[in-house]
């Protein structure tokens, strides 16, 4: 059995962490490197470092930030904001990044997939996805879910699978920050869709939402922010939850 992870996820606005609600409403959550560290030396499997402006101001993400950071964790590393071509992803992977996240630039140019998967192989490219409920239907949203597509979240997802996707975060914009739980439904379908890793995020409020994320929607991994940011939830003490309910975890 694979083991699941937990991953914080910090949000990156003007140089600090933030975090907000169904998108907006965004709230001072502290010093990106130093909760890098205390995620790194705290439990952590991976971290994802979102420049969460970077695509709406037109400006690329901040490399210098990701090289600090990289110095000061030990665990695996995503960077995602504003990569717009294969040379800003390379410039983020030589600078301490694992993987890149890309999101609004992948549905522009979906060929950027797959020029980062053949340079630097799948495993550095997770696709990001936001999208939102609409009449019945989960539709695409880009630019920090400010521009609604008409792209189908789980046709859209196959298709980066098949360009060389290497994983999927799913983000849910209706469950943001709510802390009413994962978007159990079309993480299950995604899952039975796909053969690639599929990171939930969206709606971590309680111990319970992680376990239920990974029991009933069989996702690889579970991304929060504000429940880790400001300790509502302790890593080590959730995945000896979850692994004393039988999930998988390393400990």
């Amino acid at each position: 059995m694979l083991t699941k992870r937990i991953i914080p996820c910090l949000d990156i606005k003007d140089g600090r962490t933030v975090k907000g609600v169904n998108f907006v409403d965004l709230k001072d959550a502290g010093d990106p490197i130093e909760l890098a560290q205390f995620y790194s030396e705290n439990g952590a499997d991976e971290l994802v470092f979102l420049d969460i402006t970077a695509t709406h101001q037109k400006r690329k993400t901040l490399v210098e930030m990701v090289k600090n950071i990289a110095k000061e964790i030990s665990i695996p590393f995503t960077v995602g904001g504003g990569i717009s071509s294969l040379e800003i992803a390379e410039e983020l992977i030589l600078n301490g990044a694992d993987k890149v996240s890309i999101n609004s630039a992948a549905v522009k140019d979906p060929s950027l997939i797959g020029q980062i998967s053949e340079t630097f192989g799948s495993q550095a490219v997770v696709l990001a996805v936001d999208a939102k409920k609409v009449d019945g239907k989960w539709w695409v949203h880009l630019n920090g879910g400010r521009i609604k597509t008409d792209l189908d979240l789980f046709d859209w997802t196959k298709k980066a699978q098949d360009l060389g996707a290497g994983e999927i975060l799913f983000t849910s914009m209706d469950h943001d920050g709510t802390k009413d739980g994962f978007a159990i439904e079309a993480l299950s379908k995604m899952q039975e869709e796909l053969s690639i890793p599929i990171i939930a995020s969206g709606g971590a409020g309680k111990t319970e939402d992680f376990l239920d994320v990974f029991a009933n929607a069989h996702v690889d991994a579970a991304l929060a922010a504000s429940v880790f940011h400001f300790k509502e939830i302790e890593i080590n003490a959730l995945k000896m939850y979850l692994k004393n309910h039988g999930i998988c975890m390393r400990i």
